[in-house]
């Protein structure tokens, strides 16, 4: 049973763990690491290695999502982004990894964000994406799904990615016709990519309405907010496994149809991308650890996608560093530091191949222990 702590009387807490409360054990076997496999697949889609990119403006561009495929991960576009509100974005870009420390920077980020959405140039962009030859994919709101869902598929893109800070199967509106997520996928001849959310029965929710991956957690990370704002933390690593659990108790509910969990908040380092898949997770969602490299469009400048909310912003704004290297050296290195932040896949390589396991599916079997 799950550890239950009394907070106060008549109230309870259920405990929960971050990774960095946990660490790998090691298995009596080890494995040549020129034997590990890193590759995964969504549907028809195959991946070279399990991440996914996360949809900031900071990140993901048309150029550096077609480069994340290149190099074996899936890039993906924000169609509710700076790249479907203006023609050429590079000078906003430009501006924005400008700003220092003083500048009002998340007023700058509602200004550039209040320019209207064109649905031509959402065709556009997802016309250079199908240029660069890989697996095309975007990202759009709740929201805006119902709205925007026309443009988008006309367009022609080979996976959708419905995210939110948190969405749930069980949307209730008294305003508006709230998207019915199981009506909406069925609907569709491609696969879906929904979330975030942050425990099991959400997620169990979520994969009945027909999704082919579900994203775990918030993007949670130092520059994050969401919990000053809303209240809501994540601890990554009980939320991978609450999540895992219910695709588990899909798998039996279903027969066999098996739901990817892409892992998005608390994750910076090598380290952390194999304790989330260790945890249960296929993939993981990056998105400052992206920022450091010489392809993010933003210059080094990192915020979420939620920190230009007109209204309610839930991200602060990283000033832009020097980049660690290309993109290539971030995911395989080589590394001139020791301190996980290149070579991420590698890293992950090594973990695996130091605990005896040949891929991503035996991986998720590895032993964990808390060490806090």
């Amino acid at each position: 049973m799950r550890d239950v702590v009394e907070i106060g009387l008549g109230k309870t807490a259920q405990r929960g763990y971050h990774l960095d409360d946990i660490a790998i054990v090691p298995s009596r076997r080890t494995r040549d690491v020129d034997d590990v496999s890193t590759s995964w697949q969504l549907d028809a889609y195959p991946f070279g290695i399990p991440c996914v990119g996360h949809p900031s403006d900071a990140t993901m561009s048309p150029a550096s999502a077609v480069r994340l495929g290149e190099l074996g991960g899936l890039g993906v576009l924000n169609v509710e982004g700076l790249w479907t509100r203006y023609e050429n974005p590079t000078k906003v870009l430009e501006e924005l990894a400008g700003l220092d420390e003083d500048a009002r920077a998340t007023k700058k980020l509602q200004e550039v964000y209040a320019e209207p959405i064109r649905p031509d140039l959402i065709a556009e962009r997802v016309r250079e994406l199908r240029a660069g030859g890989g697996t095309v994919a975007v990202r759009v709101s709740p929201q805006h799904t119902l709205a925007l869902a026309p443009v988008i598929l006309d367009a022609g893109v080979d996976i959708l990615v419905i995210q939110g800070t948190i969405v749930s199967a069980e949307h209730v509106s008294t305003t508006d016709e709230p998207l019915n997520l199981k009506e909406f996928i069925a609907d569709l001849d491609l696969p879906v990519i929904v979330g975030g959310c942050t425990d099991y029965k959400t997620a169990l929710h979520l994969m009945r309405t027909g999704a082919a991956g579900v994203i775990v957690g918030i993007g949670g990370d130092e520059w994050s907010t969401t919990e000053s704002v809303l209240g809501i933390r994540v601890p990554m690593a009980t939320a991978i496994a609450d999540a895992a659990a219910a695709r588990r108790d899909y798998l039996d509910e279903t027969g066999g149809r098996y739901v990817h969990l892409i892992a998005d908040g608390d994750i910076q380092t090598s380290g952390d991308i194999a304790k989330a898949l260790g945890c249960g997770a296929d993939a993981v969602m990056l998105g400052e650890p992206l920022s450091l490299c010489e392809e993010a469009p933003a210059g080094g400048a990192w915020w979420h996608s939620a920190a230009s909310h007109p209204s309610l912003p839930r991200g602060a704004f990283e000033v832009a560093g020097e980049p660690l290297g290309s993109m290539e050296e971030l995911l395989f290195g080589p590394a001139d530091e020791a301190d996980g932040q290149l070579n991420l896949f590698g890293g992950l390589r090594r973990a695996m191949a130091k605990c005896g396991y040949r891929d991503l599916k035996e991986f998720q079997k590895v032993g964990l222990v808390l060490d806090r």
